[in-house]
């Protein structure tokens, strides 16, 4: 028998998530919030908006791995949320088809395009983003409570963002007056992303340092007298091989000597932020050089997450 989803429920329920949603974000000052994730088993999907676009996220699980349900069903899944979301407009929507990769944490995109850049706006803050270019949009959105906490305690502050991405940590820091900034990325493409999110807000600076390198291999030097901070955030990939890297990087087999390496460039009374997003990961606090670490995973997963938190994070101090 040919399996038909119900996408009269899945509509209703959109359409209740989207004015809960809509009215919380507006009182957030921020365009950028999820609205969907996986609420009804049959419809394994994750939506987000990001001002007048959506970024649809199908789980390649359950029926929809039969290609014949995406041909015949897929289209009219789209329409129904462009009828809650963009008014009916489909081209306002990017749809991608997501597959588990690596310990069930990464995932493959399924096709990518150059895509538009836009302009999108977090807690009155502007940030670049794209929902095609790229797999990941340049903004994750499970980590907004997260940024907000780095803005406000980071007034006077050294700030050293370790894998960076698109700098989003940062130009929070900036706002919330830190001293000096340094943010570090392998990728070239994401520092140069990272300049012009400060730029946005008006926080290009000299005392805003960025550079593409090799995390791993910076730490693995001594630091100086001027490479030691006052608040790190460390939210390193799961797992990477890059060509650019000398070895490959695995988060639950190599967090403690990564943790241990970012301590000494912390401050003695200063704050080390550590998150992974790693499925099933497990902190092995004997092998870390302070007894001082508190998980405050609860507090820096935003309302809009709760359903399926997506993050833990860790408060780490001398």
């Amino acid at each position: 028998m040919t399996w038909t989803p119900d996408l009269a429920a899945f509509g209703n329920r959109l359409r209740k998530n989207a004015r809960h949603w809509t009215r919380w974000a507006r009182r957030e000052d921020t365009e950028c919030f999820r609205v969907y994730d996986r609420d009804l088993p049959e419809f394994p999907l994750q939506i987000d908006c990001y001002g007048p676009r959506v970024h649809v996220q199908l789980l390649h699980k359950g029926r929809w791995t039969d290609p014949e349900v995406l041909d015949r069903s897929g289209p009219e899944l789209l329409e129904t949320v462009a009828a809650v979301l963009t008014d009916g407009d489909t081209t306002r929507l990017a749809a991608k088809i997501r597959e588990r990769g690596r310990g069930g944490a990464q995932y493959a995109d399924s096709g990518q395009t150059e895509g538009e850049a836009f302009l999108v706006r977090e807690h009155g803050l502007l940030f670049e983003v794209n929902l095609e270019r790229y797999l990941d949009t340049g903004l994750f959105l499970d980590h907004r409570s997260t940024r907000a906490r780095v803005r406000a305690q980071a007034r006077g502050s050294r700030f050293l963002n370790l894998f960076a991405y698109t700098g989003s940590f940062t130009v929070h820091a900036a706002a919330g007056g830190a001293r000096s900034s340094l943010t570090l990325d392998l990728s070239n493409t994401y520092t140069d992303w990272a300049r012009r999110n400060l730029a946005l807000n008006g926080l290009d600076r000299q005392e805003h340092q960025i550079f593409a390198t090799d995390v791993l291999r910076w730490l693995e030097g001594h630091p100086g007298r001027d490479e030691v901070f006052d608040l790190i955030v460390l939210d390193p990939p799961s797992f990477s091989n890059s060509k650019r890297m000398e070895t490959s990087f695995d988060v639950q087999r190599d967090h403690p000597w990564l943790i241990n390496r970012t301590l000494l460039r912390l401050a003695p009374d200063g704050l080390l932020l550590f998150s992974t997003n790693r499925q099933g990961f497990e902190l092995h606090a004997p092998e870390i050089t302070t007894g001082r670490i508190l998980e405050i995973s609860r507090r820096t997963t935003p309302p809009d997450f709760q359903r399926h938190p997506p993050h833990r994070c860790w408060e780490i101090r001398h």
